[in-house]
């Protein structure tokens, strides 16, 4: 298999740009409003969490999991998503997924047991794992590499960007009618996208002798279903109880059977030579810095300014806006650049980006950050860091795959996003739980931002190292 160059030189080779026609963008169109729909639900339901528990009678605890219960049917499940797509037709993974994705959505809105919306949340993860995945490869398969491919993810990430900003914004709004309507709203966006989906998304074949590796699938779920969830419930119960060191164990076990199954199957789920290509390793690692670092810092904001501060949800949405519009805005421009420089400097530009908002934030926090000097900043250090990170990362991830595996690399670096979100998080919010007794307003989150900075660090160095390998060789 040949493996593009995604350096500036390549756009010399590449092929005639695609002709974009009233239905490649109808194509496009639909993928984008899956993935806002995506980012709208994840954040209508975070500002909606207290009218949910104070209606339905949850705990804290309890309320976690609503959104916990989303992260493990989406990142346990994403690979598998991708898989599938490819053996059974993206075409069609794709409509059965969004129409369950709706379904769940009407019942979420409509039960009045906190178990049932749970499981309906976790249910929205499950059918979200086969859309996202699905939804990129059938991008990655519809646009050419190159320019045109470049063009769409980046038109895909705005609608990611602002999916989630929006949601945001409504879930202020939708919260003063009543928690339920910010489950309700995504279902006629939904039955939307569906039709429209049914009628431009071309037909597909599903792949030529291939096959499901279900005991990859089962071992691989269960590993990533059971490690998520040990990390996410491990703070509350103990890293040294008996059932926490139990789950480890039984997780690392299935992780070590889908290796071994993986290593002797005819089809595995994933060809772990893939693996071994740098640039794809280096992508997924990447993704892991931003999603785990970006989400975990605005999961400590919205509490920091909502129970700490006194804002209402509309004021916190306001609040952390300017990032999600910098990433709306700047992402149509990131194509051409990736065309220009290439996927490499595009990355670290987004890691130091990330890296200096958060140490900004820790310079210059202290016990009550203030908004303009401190808050606003960061948020616009964050969001360009977001908006350079996600295309690039992504552009990377799927650059000289074949089509045969487009879905597999795209759920791939979709749940190392997705997986090392839920994972950084758990620890956050270990850590904030654990510094809560610490004096000043803001004394208790300094442990978490600690961490979300040495995350986003990492990532840096991580693109660092192979400018420092080829500036040694050309020396040499």
């Amino acid at each position: 298999m040949t493996i593009t160059d995604t350096s500036p030189a390549s756009a010399v080779r590449a092929p005639a740009e695609q002709i974009w026609t009233p239905r490649l963008w109808g194509v496009l169109a639909v993928l984008c409003a899956v993935l806002f729909l995506d980012g709208l639900d994840v954040s209508m339901v975070g500002v909606a969490l207290p009218s949910i528990g104070a209606e339905l009678g949850l705990s804290t605890t309890s309320l976690q999991w609503i959104v916990n219960g989303y992260v493990l049917g989406y990142g346990g499940l994403l690979l598998l998503g991708g898989r599938t797509a490819d053996l059974l037709g993206r075409r069609r993974v794709f409509l059965i997924a969004l129409a369950v994705f709706a379904v769940a959505s009407l019942v979420g809105g409509l039960v009045d047991n906190g178990a049932l919306l749970i499981a309906t949340r976790f249910v929205k993860g499950l059918a979200a794992a086969f859309t996202a995945p699905t939804a990129l490869s059938i991008l990655t398969t519809t646009f050419h590499e190159g320019p045109a491919r470049n063009r769409a993810l980046s038109v895909f990430s705005v609608f990611g960007a602002s999916g989630y900003s929006s949601g945001l914004i409504l879930g202020g709004l939708l919260t003063s009618f009543g928690w339920r309507w910010t489950f309700l709203t995504p279902v006629p966006l939904a039955l939307l996208a569906l039709v429209a989906g049914i009628a431009l998304i071309p037909r597909d074949r599903p792949a030529v002798g291939g096959g499901h590796d279900l005991v990859g699938a089962v071992t691989l779920t269960g590993g990533m279903l059971l490690a998520v969830y040990t990390v996410v419930s491990a703070p509350e119960r103990g890293w040294l109880d008996p059932l926490t060191v139990a789950s480890i164990v039984a997780a690392a076990a299935l992780l070590i059977g889908f290796v071994i199954t993986e290593k002797r199957v005819r089809h595995p789920l994933i060809r772990l030579g893939i693996l071994r290509i740098g640039t794809i390793v280096r992508a997924n690692l990447s993704m892991v810095a931003l999603f785990g670092s970006y989400l975990s810092f605005q999961f400590m904001m919205t509490l920091y300014l909502q129970d700490v501060l006194g804002w209402s949800p509309l004021e916190m949405a306001l609040g952390l806006l300017p990032a999600g519009l910098l990433v709306a805005f700047g992402s149509p421009f990131v194509g051409r650049l990736i065309d220009r420089y290439g996927t490499a400097p595009l990355i670290i530009s987004s890691m130091t980006s990330l890296s200096l908002g958060y140490v900004w934030f820790l310079a210059t926090a202290g016990d009550a950050p203030h908004y303009t000097f401190t808050v606003l900043p960061t948020m616009l250090l964050l969001g360009g860091g977001f908006a350079f990170g996600f295309s690039s990362i992504t552009a990377q991830a799927t650059d000289g795959i074949d089509d045969s595996e487009q879905g597999l690399a795209s759920g791939l670096v979709q749940t190392s996003g997705q997986v090392g979100a839920a994972l950084v998080l758990a620890v956050v919010t270990a850590l904030v739980a654990g510094a809560a007794h610490e004096g000043g307003d803001f004394g208790g989150f300094h442990p978490g931002v600690n961490l979300v900075s040495g995350v986003a660090l990492v990532g840096l160095a991580l693109n660092l190292v192979p400018l420092f390998r080829a500036a040694r060789t050309v020396r040499a």
